[in-house]
């Protein structure tokens, strides 16, 4: 029985990696397992628990207002000795995290073979988003597998000299789970009703900048009065330091703790706009058919705007707010938003990450491609 370790830390990967558990199951002569880092606490195990998954190990290292040296510095020894004990045959990371690259640098430097879904996204830019472009850059120099979610991901990692033998396009993960969690999932209750235009805002780079891109919104949505925005706001302090003195208060204007996964998800479908500076929120309005403005300079998603159901709107705070306004303003160019092709999945990525590794694990024959 080869065992397969799943390392992920934040709530986004566990959801993106959910399918791949229990994909993994189905396979035979392979034992799935979770190793988490513990980088988010409560909101992790809201999403193992809506897909019914439980964690084998758990490092634990979130601590208050942590620095990001001091984070990698916990995970990478812990991981490697975590790995070891577990009996890891290959290892699993997701995406774009600290934990992603500092676990797959322990199972690197233990000499476990690692697999990297989500591989081969690309900015273009080092310091958007931060540090998650490197992170995503320097894991895939590491790895044996790189399960890329699009055409355009593989030709990013063609290009940077990667074998194609070693790439896998699957299809985005994050598309399975998403779908799931809408016929799953249930509005918040106590909600105000719709139409809803969903927030979230906790990017990195625009923390300096967050008080000014709310108070773009909280004008936005003083211009419409008959929509309800709805913002679960991400608990890092600095985040909520900076949106609830100018969003408390603004009638209209819902500030929530982070939703867990299948009330979001649901929120997610019900809602006509969703503005966001989310990388996986991008995709899951394209595979729940609602357009995204993103606000962010650029995106390592650019597939969504060539297919039109995304938006960029940068991080300057009026742009922001004309952009936003302006769509709000224009039903037709919403709808048309709305009638694009998700780019990202068709919802079966999962099985197709499983049958990926066992693979590589000799157990079975490459799979077929995923083609949008």
């Amino acid at each position: 029985m080869k065992r397969v370790v799943l390392a992920f830390g934040t709530r986004p990967e566990a959801t993106k990696m959910a399918p791949v558990y229990l994909a993994l199951k189905e396979v035979a002569g392979v034992q799935p397992l979770v190793l988490l880092t513990g980088q988010h606490r409560e909101q992790l195990r809201q999403a193992l628990s809506l897909f019914g998954l439980r964690e084998d190990r758990n490092l634990d290292v979130m601590t208050e207002r942590q620095a990001l040296p001091d984070l990698a510095a916990r995970i990478l020894p812990q991981a490697a000795r975590a790995l070891k004990e577990m009996g890891a045959d290959y290892v699993l990371v997701h995406g774009d995290t600290l934990t992603t690259f500092a676990v797959a640098w322990a199972a690197f430097l233990e000499g476990i073979p690692v697999g990297h879904v989500e591989a081969g996204l690309r900015s273009g830019s080092l310091k958007e988003p931060f540090p998650e472009e490197a992170n995503r850059r320097l894991t895939d120099v590491l790895t044996d597998l790189d399960l890329a979610p699009t055409p355009l991901a593989k030709e990013n990692l063609l290009k940077e000299g990667k074998p194609e033998e070693g790439i896998l396009v699957t299809g985005q993960t994050g598309v399975d789970a998403v779908l799931l969690a809408a016929r799953l999932g249930r509005l918040p209750e106590g909600l105000p009703p719709g139409p809803y235009v969903t927030v979230t805002l906790h990017r990195r780079e625009n923390w300096p900048i967050l008080d000014r891109l709310a108070l773009a919104l909280r004008r936005v949505a003083e211009a419409f009065p008959s929509l309800t925005f709805v913002y679960p706001v991400h608990l890092n302090p600095v985040v909520r330091e900076k949106v609830y003195p100018v969003l408390q208060g603004v009638r209209n204007f819902v500030l929530l703790d982070p939703l867990e996964y299948g009330p979001m998800a649901a929120l997610l479908k019900e809602s006509l706009l969703i503005v966001t500076d989310s990388g996986g929120l991008q995709e899951e309005g394209a595979a729940l058919g609602v357009p995204v403005v993103v606000l962010r300079n650029v995106t390592e998603r650019p597939e969504g705007l060539e297919a039109g159901i995304l938006r960029l709107a940068g991080t300057d705070p009026e742009r922001v707010f004309r952009v936003v306004k302006g769509l709000l303003e224009d039903p037709e160019e919403l709808a048309r938003m709305r009638r694009a092709k998700n780019p990202y999945g068709d919802g079966k990525a999962g099985e197709r990450v499983a049958w990926g590794v066992a693979w590589r694990l000799g157990l079975g024959p490459r799979p077929e491609e995923w083609r949008p």
